[in-house]
């Protein structure tokens, strides 16, 4: 039943407030501030090729823009701005990044015939969040033409209350040497914005038209905006949109037998003057280089190119020194050749953390039809989501995340992030921590968070407008706890940090080093993790008493809401094959599963910060899940977990499609090594004939008449995050004594060696990750640059080799 909690959620209201709404709970030590400024500046605008800001809502907001300009009819085409799929890019991403420091990327433009670097460096110093540096160069590639003319434009606007000015003097020629902003907000204080001219290698067009009298190409043309504060994403069409009139204007005065050469037509007006948003452009003839450097008005010294020079060279080495203490790959990929694969799969998972701001599409119709409680819900539920004067625009709100794919998912999904946050966890804990704070400060009243969050209309103009709405009675899997138990697992570890050389050590460990910093944010949290626990339970149950099933407990049982005959979006499985036609009475094995899993990292969360009646109560939860999971989902007859419906005799039946929902209880880590079910499950994973593929674990079995049907999202393909958590659950089976141990072992060897070598091998052929992988021919498809958790790939690469090796004990 779905309801407002009401009264309950009273007791819980003011902890959320504080954390939605400032920074007045001590939830860390004494390194806070610094740990704040460390993370206030980045490339956080990841769904751009390259776009920095800072994690402050309306403020100064930066981007990069470029095209090959050698003929008049490809140039709009050309321009690259936002990552796009199929753009004709030869792969591009991180090679190496570190979220506090800062990395290089490098974007092999094939369409552009031009390799672009981007180097991004944080320096610290001064009271507002420090100062940072950027190197751009490109390189024209193998197949580019003698003279390869590429257009490059920055632009920086201040958003909300601030200023940003162009401090040069006027020049209707443009600008000789550097380009310098002056700007100042109250969360920045002043600053100085400098776009150099380059090193002397830099070339630039030769005069060939009488109009490079006027605009000569080896200066920056500089042209200054008022935006509002709405439309300042859209850089590039107000670009096309100022740009085309200075066309206009060539055409008129030279007219189009004599126009000028296309890299001179295709330039802005030198318009330095009042505006809050400014393009630098610049024009270049083959390879060029230039820095772009922000310098905070509270700091000891302004950034210079050296400094650029000297901060990157740091960055590099600690981030390789780090890696390879953290995450280096173990036999059989401690080769060389796979130590770029990894460095650049798990950079661009951290280069994909963004900051996002703004209003989200929020039904709290509450409408009586979602609670699908009758016989043709589904239709019932879509013809209310048509009423769209139930939809509101709700926020703003603000969410530092990390996201799937920059391409195609630039935004946060709430089920994506707790993956992404995994082989997060063991570089930076600190930093895992402040996302997972980020996501519950979206949570409502209720206990409730939407599993897409679109803030603002940049996000919505990525989603297709039937699916950019939020409903409060929807959930998501809960895999935001699998975060809180690898939180514990360290800290029951107690590793030490004595030896480690990282002078940011102390930040990032900040809640490993000292257990009552994490107990602090733990405890601060908690009252958030019970809300939306019990939100779970209220709003996601299952009905076990109407049709007089026998289990175990008559309460723990559950349903996904928001589900039609071909979807359960919700689930996060899509079009994973369910009972037909979809019922009010059905229960659903992937989530009884996902809440058993919630529940043992809850109950772990109350042990760890001594609330022990809390603990005791989940425990009673937590053993009655696990009970009823075998008392409601197992079948005899098929050997295997299966979601259960009601039949026309108003029985209780199962309804059984092999694949990920079969061994949902052995993912999420409910069957203890001695369970009688291991023995089937083990032997529906290894079946070539049913999940087991030379690429990874299927997702629905091969035998099923419902392979590779329809949409066929979730009905045969290799899923990254699916195939981790069995890993997982193997390598723990494999540590543990009994009759599937050395079975187990073998089984993680094959599946890891499968899935590393698969990624690997798609990797080197397309120079992309990809959001699945196809079970026959091993070939990565759908979302290209998908760096989400199809980088869980670099935290199997660095688990143990179980090959060679009767038995292992050993942390993950």
């Amino acid at each position: 039943m779905i309801q407002l909690l009401g009264v309950q959620a009273l007791a819980v209201l003011l902890c959320w407030l504080q954390l939605v709404h400032g920074e007045h709970q001590a939830v860390l030590s004494a390194n806070t501030g610094q740990s704040n400024e460390t993370l206030l500046w980045g490339p956080y605008r990841p769904n751009l090729y390259f776009g920095v800001r800072p994690r402050i809502p309306k403020s100064l907001t930066t981007g990069l823009l470029w095209a090959k300009v050698d003929s008049f009819q490809d140039v709009q085409n050309n321009f690259r701005h936002t990552c796009e799929q199929h753009e004709g890019m030869a792969g591009y991403g991180w090679d190496e990044y570190d979220v506090r420091t800062g990395g290089r990327q490098t974007i092999h433009d094939a369409g552009n015939m031009i390799d672009i670097t981007t180097e991004f460096v944080k320096i610290p110093g001064g009271q507002h969040g420090g100062s940072w540096g950027a190197r751009i160069r490109g390189t024209p590639r193998d197949n580019a033409p003698e003279h390869l003319i590429t257009s490059m434009i920055f632009y920086a606007a201040m958003e909300g209350f601030g200023n940003l000015q162009i401090s040069n003097e006027e020049d209707d020629l443009g600008i000789e040497g550097v380009v310098k902003m002056e700007g100042s907000s109250n969360e920045l204080g002043d600053f100085t914005l400098e776009i150099t001219e380059g090193p002397e290698s830099n070339v630039h067009p030769p005069p060939r038209h009488k109009s490079y009298d006027s605009k000569p190409l080896d200066r920056s043309i500089v042209s200054s905006l008022q935006v509002e504060d709405a439309n300042i994403w859209q850089a590039k069409a107000l670009l096309f949109q100022h740009m085309k009139t200075e066309i206009d204007q060539m055409i008129s005065l030279y007219g189009q037998e004599n126009a000028p050469p296309p890299w001179q037509i295709f330039t802005l007006a030198n318009n330095i003057g009042d505006g809050n948003m400014h393009f630098v452009q610049k024009v270049f003839d083959g390879a060029f280089e230039f820095d772009i450097m922000f310098s905070s008005g509270s700091a000891a010294q302004p950034v210079t190119s050296n400094s650029i020079s000297n901060t990157i060279k740091a960055a590099t080495k600690a981030f390789l020194d780090r890696f390879s203490k953290l995450l280096a790959p173990r036999a059989p990929f401690n080769k060389s050749k796979y130590q770029a694969f990894a460095h650049s799969m798990f950079s661009n998972l951290l280069g994909g953390i963004g900051y996002f701001y703004g209003d989200a599409l929020v039904d709290r119709s509450y409408a009586a039809e979602y609670e699908e409680e009758n016989e043709g819900f589904w239709e019932e539920t879509a013809e209310a989501r048509q009423r769209q004067g139930a939809v509101k625009l709700e926020g703003p709100a603000e969410l530092y995340t990390s996201i799937p794919s920059r391409p195609f998912f630039p935004r946060g999904f709430l089920w994506d992030e707790g993956f992404h946050l995994i082989p997060v966890a063991d570089w930076d804990m600190d930093l895992t921590l402040d996302i997972v704070k980020s996501w519950f400060s979206l949570m409502d009243e209720d206990g409730w968070i939407g599993r897409e969050q679109i803030l603002g209309p940049e996000a919505r103009s990525k989603v297709p407008q039937e699916f950019q709405v939020q409903y409060p009675h929807y959930a998501n899997p809960p895999t935001l706890f699998l975060i809180f138990e690898s939180l514990i697992d360290k800290l029951e570890k107690t590793g030490s940090f004595k030896d480690s050389v990282d002078p940011l050590e102390p930040i990032r460990s900040v809640h490993l080093q000292n257990p009552e910093n994490a107990k602090t944010y733990l405890r601060n949290l908690y009252p958030l993790l019970k809300l939306h626990y019990f939100w779970f339970r209220k709003t996601q149950w299952g009905d076990i008493k109407s049709y007089d099933r026998e289990a175990y407990s008559t309460r723990e049982a559950y349903r996904w809401r928001g589900r039609s005959t071909t979807h359960v979006l919700t689930s996060g499985l899509d079009d994973y094959p369910r009972p037909q036609p979809p019922h009010p009475g059905e229960l659903h094995t992937d989530l009884i599963s996902w809440m058993g899993m919630m529940t043992r990292s809850i109950r772990r969360v109350a042990d760890t910060i001594g609330e022990e009646d809390d603990a005791k109560e989940f425990q009673g939860y937590e053993t009655a899940i696990i009970r009823n999971i075998d008392d409601l989902h197992w079948s005899r007859k098929e050997q295997t977990y299966c979601d259960a419906t009601i039949d026309d005799y108003e029985e209780s039946i199962h309804v059984c499609h092999k694949g990920y929902i079969s061994i949902f209880p052995f993912l999420t880590g409910l069957l203890p090594a001695d369970s009688p079910r291991l023995g089937a499950i083990l032997d529906l994973i290894s079946d070539p004939e049913e999940l087991w593929s030379p690429y990874g674990i299927r997702s629905l079995s091969k035998s099923s008449p419902n392979y590779h049907t329809g949409e066929d999202y979730w009905r045969s393909p290799v899923w990254m995050n699916m195939n981790y958590l069995a890993i997982k659950s193997l390598f723990d089976l494999a540590q543990s004594s009994g009759a599937h141990q050395k079975r187990a072992g073998k089984l993680y060897t094959s599946l890891r060696t499968n899935l590393v070598e698969n990624v690997f091998k798609e990797w080197e052929r397309t120079k992309f990750a990809w959001e699945q992988y196809n079970p026959e021919t091993g070939e990565g498809q759908r979302t290209q640059h998908f760096t989400g958790w199809t980088s869980l790939v670099v935290k199997i690469m660095a688990m143990p080799d179980l090959s060679k090796t009767k038995n292992i004990k050993e942390e993950l």
